[in-house]
């Protein structure tokens, strides 16, 4: 399979802080990749040299077989630092967009106004794009990065100010785009958000790549730390299990997880709740992508630091 993105032993340094440390990047034509990590962890970095935008210190990047300068018109490409011509209509600045994207014809107004409807916007065309909330306006630049129908579509933090809905709605784009055959990379620390949608994930911690793979094969590297059982007496309680930190109860359900310490073996609590009272279901869950950074954090930098990481993910 071709790649849409390679990059080898690439460096980037500011001063003295090293964003981006001898990365090996390569994205398959046709994936859905989640580029994550927490704030400063060096993904927007990373996708301004992809981007050509800055120039790595070393190594080497291609981008569709050539650099994004090349490329420029075949890619789609959504920044983290937000923008809109304020004073411009929403349906004149996207075709104005379209237009140095080489998109130009009768139809084009009526592709905006389908893809306007397409992300829930069915009645801004004819607004000034500063009349519309931040959220709205960030749903107008992503339809402008996509509008050309680019190969390789860029999408930096795209879910970043979005409310639960809208988010939703640009994942479901973003869903429906990959359907189609393109290939899509996106940063975000919103790790839960890339655990619905991607089928590849990438990881960087301080500049290092620290995860790289399927996510079905990245949860099969970390040991399950949640216990998932549904009791026949809903009212009977776990925390006095030995290896059991806490239980939590899912809503609409009688199913109730519980966090194993972690010094605990996971397999061994299963045992206890199983002696401990009639169930019927019990499992160890996969860990989520959540859980997975945070141990990587707790294992490279030290429980503090995982404990900063949690807080930073609680708060995403």
């Amino acid at each position: 399979m071709n790649e849409a993105i390679a990059l080898t032993s690439v460096c980037k340094s500011f001063g003295e802080t090293k964003a981006v440390v001898d990365l090996d990047l390569s994205i398959p034509e046709g994936s859905l990749c989640g580029f994550l990590g927490p704030n400063g962890a060096g993904k927007s970095t990373t996708i301004r040299m992809i981007m050509s935008i800055i120039h790595a210190d070393s190594g080497s990047t291609q981008v569709l077989g050539t650099t994004a300068l090349a490329a420029k018109d075949r890619i789609g490409y959504l920044p983290e630092e937000r923008g809109v011509y304020r004073k411009m209509k929403v349906c004149k600045f996207i075709e104005y967009i379209a237009n140095l994207k080489g998109l130009r014809g009768a139809s084009l107004r009526k592709t905006i106004n389908n893809w306007l409807e397409r992300i829930e916007l069915p009645d801004v065309h004819n607004k000034k794009c500063e009349e519309l909330s931040k959220g709205m306006q960030q749903k107008v630049q992503f339809l402008a990065a996509i509008i050309h129908e680019p190969e390789l579509i860029i999408l930096d933090e795209p879910f970043s100010g979005l409310d639960p809905v809208n988010a939703k709605v640009i994942g479901n784009v973003i869903n429906e785009l990959h359907n189609e055959g393109r290939t899509i990379l996106f940063s975000t620390h919103v790790l839960h958000q890339a655990e619905q949608i991607c089928n590849r994930i990438v990881m960087i911690d301080q500049g290092l790549k620290v995860l790289d793979g399927s996510l079905k094969s990245i949860q099969e590297q970390f040991n399950p730390r949640i216990v998932q059982v549904e009791p026949v007496d809903p009212s009977v309680r776990f925390d006095g299990i030995e290896g059991v930190m806490h239980s939590t109860t899912v809503k609409r359900s009688n199913r109730i997880d519980l966090r194993v310490e972690d010094t605990a073996n996971p397999v061994d609590v299963l045992q206890r709740i199983v002696a401990y009272t009639p169930v019927l279901s019990v499992q160890l869950a996969r860990p989520s992508l959540d859980e997975i950074f945070i141990e990587h954090v707790a294992t490279s930098r030290g429980v503090e630091a995982a404990e900063a990481a949690r807080m930073e993910l609680d708060h995403a």
